[in-house]
């Protein structure tokens, strides 16, 4: 690993964006992650200054890493790591207010939902990175 550099997946964990490093490289391989408007590896050496797009559920991060740490500390020591860009915050903010004032999906066919709608309900609440 370069100096000054640390890899993506302990970046991602010890800022907070995931609760394990394995989340965190299952969330990269799945195309979630990416670093400088291109896909990464989980060992992607991150350095400060790089940007980086993390999406979770229904919400997108657009971060410029600030500082690195191998080590996950405590909530505010981790924000100190990345900026959120103005615009990413704003569209992120926009959207919870949405989704606080939609109507929650519901099931309205008859007796149990198969299996196919409960992937149907799954995908529109935003639970397709569980």
């Amino acid at each position: 690993m370069p100096a000054g550099s640390v890899r993506l997946d302990s970046f991602l964990w010890a800022a907070r964006f995931f609760k394990t490093r394995s989340l965190a490289a299952q969330a990269i391989r799945a195309g979630k992650v990416e670093v400088n408007d291109s896909r990464a590896k989980q060992a992607k050496p991150v350095r400060i200054g790089d940007r980086v797009r993390v999406r979770r559920g229904p919400f997108t991060f657009l971060v410029t890493v600030r500082a690195l740490s191998e080590r996950r500390g405590p909530a505010s020591q981790a924000a100190g790591l990345y900026e959120e860009d103005a615009a990413s915050k704003a569209a992120r903010e926009k959207l919870a207010q949405q989704l606080r004032v939609a109507p929650p999906p519901t099931y309205e066919g008859k007796g149990r939902p198969t299996k196919r709608d409960r992937r149907v309900l799954d995908q529109l609440q935003g639970d397709d990175d569980a």
